[in-house]
């Protein structure tokens, strides 16, 4: 079965980072000139190194009149804690911006869970999202949706269970030093809000990955392969490396 997502294989991580990169920065001067302001969404992870470091030196954004969203975040993580995702967007994203952007709205996972996706929830319902950054985890998962996702809510935000295999991914990328260390839970944007984007760009590298690339592109739409939603999507590209895509059947665009 050959999936209608668009996707692409890159020679390099560095490659693919860039491309990733310059299609969503396409996407968000886009909205700059449309309606003078854009809204994106932003995701965390080892997949994620190379193509935010290309979207910091992107040309012709103007940062002030962008506002960001944050993906998911471990509940009772401190943002001190090397694992915090808001320390990785502050020091990767956000610093390294030319500009301050409009806002940058954090997920703190150090309050009560369900206020706080109340609070996100009502403003990110106020914002057309023009472009969301994402990966795909070694389980399928979007976000933290583990298998299986829930595609129904409508909800923007969940409180969410991490399952093992998505525990152990975060072990293995060096995050934390022992299984025991990695939280069970989380907040997570909904399956549902990420779908709502205008456009998706999709960066996902490395060998661990290629089953679920596999699963997302060329399997059923399916909860239980949270990724294969993205087959439903207008405008979601994918990136892939030569060892994420290497359990692919249907051909390669590139």
């Amino acid at each position: 079965m050959r999936s209608s997502v668009e996707y692409f294989v890159c020679a390099t991580k560095e490659e693919l980072g860039q491309r990733a990169a310059d299609r969503g920065a396409e996407a968000i001067r886009r909205a700059l000139s449309q309606r003078g302001g854009a809204n994106i969404i932003v995701a965390t992870g080892a997949s994620q190194f190379e193509m935010l470091a290309a979207l910091t030196k992107q040309w012709g954004i103007d940062w002030s009149c962008v506002t960001a969203f944050h993906l998911d975040e471990y509940i009772g993580m401190p943002m001190t804690h090397p694992a915090s995702f808001r320390k990785y967007l502050k020091e990767r994203f956000v610093d390294r911006l030319p500009q301050r952007l409009a806002a940058f709205h954090y997920i703190d996972g150090e309050t009560d869970p369900a206020a706080e996706c109340r609070r996100l929830g009502q403003l990110i319902g106020q914002c057309p999202i023009d472009v969301a950054f994402i990966g795909i985890g070694e389980n399928g998962h979007l976000a933290f949706n583990d298998p299986p996702a829930d595609f129904q809510t409508d909800e923007p935000y969940l409180i969410v269970a991490l399952d093992e295999a998505c525990r152990r991914q975060q072990l293995g990328e060096g995050w934390f030093p022992s299984l025991d260390d990695v939280p069970r839970r989380a907040i997570s944007m909904s399956i549902r809000q990420i779908m709502r984007s205008e456009t998706i760009v999709c960066s996902v590298p490395d060998r661990r990955k290629a089953e679920a690339v596999r699963a997302a592109l060329e399997g059923p739409v399916t909860p239980m392969a949270p990724a294969s939603i993205l087959q439903q999507h207008k405008q979601a590209a994918i990136f892939l490396d030569p060892q994420s895509a290497s359990l692919l059947t249907g051909g390669t665009v590139d």
